[in-house]
């Protein structure tokens, strides 16, 4: 018997509800319904909840149910999410909401991306208001971050246009387990992303994450050669779990042939935290070690994040080595890219999304109250 799938209509949404209908998913013979959102399929039994927890069964359908509702809101520096060649000084306005569609046993956002409480959720933020908030601070772009926006995508997009009608560019961060058709929905209205690719083996996803890597490469290869999102990549070196030459060898050489050499990857250093206490932090040295072999395979923008290292934070000129932009701890120590973001030295261009300026926010983090904004100016 075939499986019954409706058609892809998106459902009207209010600017602020709980729970709303979606579009992803679809009816099985045996009864359940499955959800298209991700790799996971889960397929549900009247009010049963995916893994991410936040998409649901009611009736006969899946519907999303934290709509409107985040985990609270920050300017931060672009540089933390991290992007180092997207608006590179400026504040970014971030925010997550509850529930992850991984189960990483290292989760350093443990808090949020783990939380089953609805009052982790306390902030109402409809689009308009997310948008509103973003220009009035000042804020280039707002951030859906915390945990994965992919599992929220329906106001995740909801903000995106908001955004993109105030004049405010819009960033994920993301694991990129996601399906090709909703993905490509997502990554539509996403002006710049972070994909954490968290290693490069099949055992460990498998074995520490509960997913597959082949998802987050094809989503990777996607945002390469049919978007024209500005994409970085973060991997968290993690001791005696993914951090050997042979591990770092592979992955950088696939990056090159596959997705070039002129996509930034961040090497960051892991901490304890969740369920995996038993390993200790990572030593500057094993991040150096990755930065050195990324680079001796040709990739040219290569940072090592989370350790203090002035060399392995600053962009480099990819002909002539000149420093572009030198950072410490999130903020601008130096900047010789042209206005037309060229190195001031030898003329190359920069691979990146620059302004004539570069933003002058520092490494500042500012918590934000929603009902601040709510009302719109007269």
């Amino acid at each position: 018997m075939a499986t019954v799938r409706l058609v892809r209509e998106r459902p009207a949404r209010p600017a602020v509800n709980d729970t709303v209908p979606t579009k992803y998913w679809h009816a099985l013979p045996d009864g359940r319904v499955q959800c298209d959102v991700c790799p996971r399929e889960c397929r549900l039994n009247e009010g049963q909840r995916g893994l991410c927890f936040v998409r649901a069964r009611e009736g006969d359908a899946i519907v999303l149910k934290t709509y409107g509702r985040s985990s609270g809101f920050c300017v931060d520096p672009i540089e933390k999410k991290p992007l180092n060649q997207f608006l590179p000084g400026t504040p970014v306005l971030s925010f997550g909401t509850a529930g992850c569609n991984l189960a990483c046993s290292f989760c350093q956002n443990w808090d949020i991306s783990k939380s089953r409480e609805v009052d982790t959720l306390a902030d109402a933020a409809a689009p308009a208001v997310v948008a509103r908030a973003a220009a009035k601070l000042g804020c280039r772009s707002v951030a859906f971050t915390y945990n994965d926006p992919v599992i929220f995508l329906e106001y995740a997009i909801d903000v995106a246009e908001a955004c993109h009608a105030a004049g405010v560019k819009t960033v994920a961060v993301t694991a990129g387990y996601v399906l090709p058709e909703p993905g490509a929905e997502f990554f539509r209205h996403m002006d710049a992303a972070n994909v954490d690719l968290k290693a490069f083996t099949e055992d460990f996803y498998w074995r520490e994450t509960k997913g597959h890597l082949q998802p987050v490469l094809e989503t990777l290869k996607y945002l390469k050669h049919e978007t024209d999102v500005w994409f970085e990549i973060t991997n968290l070196v993690i001791p005696g779990c993914n951090d050997s030459d042979g591990e770092f060898e592979e992955m950088t050489q696939w990056i090159v042939a596959e997705l070039g050499p002129d996509v930034p990857v961040h090497f960051t250093a892991f901490h304890p935290d969740y369920r995996m206490r038993d390993r200790p932090r990572t030593p500057v040295q094993s991040l150096l070690r990755a930065r050195k072999i990324a680079l001796k395979n040709g990739l040219h923008y290569v940072y090592v994040g989370n350790v203090m290292d002035t060399g392995g934070a600053a962009t480099y000129c990819k002909s002539c080595g000149t420093v572009l932009i030198g950072r410490q701890h999130y903020e601008l120590l130096a900047w010789t890219l042209s206005p037309e973001g060229t190195c001031s030295k030898c003329g190359t261009p920069a691979d990146g999304v620059y302004e004539a300026k570069p933003g002058t926010w520092g490494r500042r983090r500012r918590p934000v109250r929603l009902a601040d904004f709510r009302t719109a100016p007269a």
